[in-house]
């Protein structure tokens, strides 16, 4: 939960804290990187430069990773309705999913014609070369500069950040090639070079592959798996006896939700144990929204998950949990039992 309510109140709020200013400094960042991408493409084809070519591949990623945080800010906003309970925001993770493969079909191929190139080397016109990898090096420059005034801290914000400090590197690694070739003619170093920079993007396709499958996956993040959050519970909230069936999942970069059960030491405390209880996983471990059962069984009964990893006893079906909050196919709750709290 994003704050603490009353018993009957529902106030989620599944909105992200955006700006207005991270909204234009990301579209106008996306449109510098894209344009130039353009032209460094142009550029790259022209003056016979592989490195040119895989600068400007480095750049598509940057502006799919600026598109993707700008759609991230408008979509967040479409309100949820009754076929989307949590909104489009998962619209992000889907995309950056699909932009890592695209990544690496740019990469095969930026390898593919790198060696192509070190069997029969073609001729490089180092001049255009160079005006275009400085002009890309001074767009980069300009980018990071706007994309690092005022707020940062976003979690898209942060990842165009590293994006475009990335495609530094690819700037400079062109002008490097550029000199050489202009100096003393190795016509070798501009395909070896383009090879360091599809490298480079194949680090980020495969961080941004791994990443988006594991929140398609419904993964816990690193900071809140369901080990650490039941023993930052039990460590930090007074009065609590038990927690089991955690599930924590993230809905799309940065905005993590949970359901898990508590079992209070004393009946009538449970209200306030799961009050402590929410505030902790707001506050420790960064979730928005967490759905909390009471357990009311004694310590010695059982009380299986059938979505632990361990297999259950024969006949234990799908989601029979012996408490009074139930979890039914699609997480429905029920609401009816008296005590619950949510």
């Amino acid at each position: 939960m994003s704050q603490l309510h009353d018993e009957h109140g529902h106030d989620h709020d599944h909105t992200p804290k955006v700006t207005g200013a991270n909204e234009r400094k990301v579209l106008l960042s996306f449109f510098l990187i894209f344009g130039f991408m353009i032209v460094e493409a142009v550029g790259g084809v022209l003056s016979g430069s592989l490195a040119l070519l895989a600068d400007a591949g480095h750049m598509l990623t940057d502006a799919a990773a600026l598109a993707l945080a700008y759609a991230a800010f408008r979509f967040g906003r479409r309100p949820a309705d009754s076929k989307r309970t949590f909104g489009y925001l998962r619209f992000e993770v889907i995309a950056g999913f699909l932009n890592a493969v695209t990544l690496f079909v740019i990469v095969a191929w930026i390898a593919y014609e790198a060696w192509e190139r070190l069997q029969a080397p073609p001729v490089i016109l180092a001049g255009p070369m160079m005006i275009v990898a400085v002009l890309g090096l001074l767009v980069n420059v300009l980018v990071l500069w706007i994309m690092t005034r005022g707020e940062t801290e976003h979690v898209n914000v942060k990842g165009a950040i590293l994006h475009v400090m990335g495609d530094l590197l690819g700037s400079v690694g062109a002008i490097v090639a550029a000199v050489v070739i202009y100096l003393i003619g190795w016509t070798p170093i501009d395909p070896i070079l383009s090879v360091l920079v599809a490298a480079l993007i194949l680090r980020s396709a495969w961080k941004l592959l791994a990443k988006s499958i594991h929140i398609l996956l419904e993964g816990a993040p690193e900071d809140a798996s369901p080990e650490q959050v039941e023993q930052g519970l039990m460590g930090a909230v007074p009065g609590l006896a038990a927690v089991s069936h955690v599930h924590v999942w993230q809905l799309t970069s940065g905005r993590t939700m949970a359901t898990l059960h508590v079992r209070p030491s004393v009946a009538e405390e449970a209200r306030t144990v799961v009050k402590c209880v929410e505030v902790v996983l707001r506050e420790q471990f960064g979730i928005e929204h967490a759905t909390v059962g009471i357990e009311w069984n004694s310590p010695g009964e059982k009380n299986l998950c059938s979505l632990q990893p361990t297999g259950g006893p024969q006949g234990h079906t799908p989601h029979e949990h012996d408490t009074s909050h139930s979890h039914e196919k699609g997480h429905k709750h029920d609401h009816s039992v008296p005590g619950h709290q949510h």
